[in-house]
């Protein structure tokens, strides 16, 4: 499929069309941290950079065992947290970030973990996109928080030219109505581990393929067939004469 320069309405009626197709073909998608209380949720996402969900799903639940609370990091040293989260990577400054935040949080929040995104990006550890991520999950502002594989397919398909984090989830916000961000982080997160990989992306097999204009991505060309020896033997000889 050829693409031409978009409008902004047909832009954003392209945006709205991969998000209903992914959402279609994934209706299960969702954040695959395991966390039962946002405390957990705000922890797990903190301790996911640098990090897959499968390996920090594997360390909380006996991180939370040891430390259930914003209360019991604060009693904690950096050097105490680190012993539950070393196979993580960067795991001295997550355990330095998560004792200065159960510390930040008891002095400013009651030890409650605080709704609104400008609030939570304001805690130690915590960024933009974390801070977007715990909001929309706990009921507080709407986002459409960008990580590296938002990133990489609002790129590839074309919703954006920025590679900032923060320019790309205006760009984002201005395609998609407001009441599509929530899923459609998560789908495009989904999307990007299971089909729009970094390396190697599995256009073949992409419900979007002909929605994408493919920015970015060099695509294999098909290998010609290699000629047998027997084939290359009958190709090298003179044709024969017509009787």
């Amino acid at each position: 499929m050829r693409f031409v320069r978009e409008t902004k309405p047909q832009a954003s009626a392209r945006a709205v069309a991969v998000i209903d197709r992914l959402d279609a073909a994934m209706p299960e998608a969702k954040i695959e941290l395991d966390h039962q209380s946002p405390w957990q949720l705000l922890v797990a996402v903190i301790l996911s950079a640098q990090s897959t969900d499968r390996r920090v799903n594997l360390v909380t639940p006996a991180l939370h065992e040891a430390f259930p609370g914003p209360a019991d990091y604060a009693r904690a040293t950096p050097q105490q947290v680190e012993a539950h989260i070393k196979t993580l990577g960067l795991f001295r400054n997550k355990a330095k970030s998560l004792v200065a935040l159960g510390r930040e949080l008891l002095a400013t929040h009651q030890g409650v973990v605080p709704r609104t995104r400008a609030a939570l990006a304001a805690l130690p550890g915590v960024g933009n996109k974390t801070a977007g991520v715990v909001s929309m999950h706990i009921g507080g502002d709407r986002a459409f928080p960008v990580d590296t594989h938002v990133m990489r397919l609002s790129n590839r398909l074309g919703f954006t030219r920025h590679e900032k984090p923060d320019a790309i989830e205006e760009d984002l916000r201005a395609l998609l109505p407001e009441e599509k961000w929530f899923q459609g982080h998560q789908l495009l997160v989904w999307h990007g581990r299971r089909v729009c990989h970094a390396q190697g992306p599995e256009c073949h097999r992409c419900v979007v393929a002909e929605l994408c204009p493919k920015r970015g991505v060099k695509l294999k060309k098909p290998k010609k067939a290699r000629a047998t020896p027997t084939a290359r033997r009958l190709l090298s000889r003179p044709p024969r004469g017509r009787s």
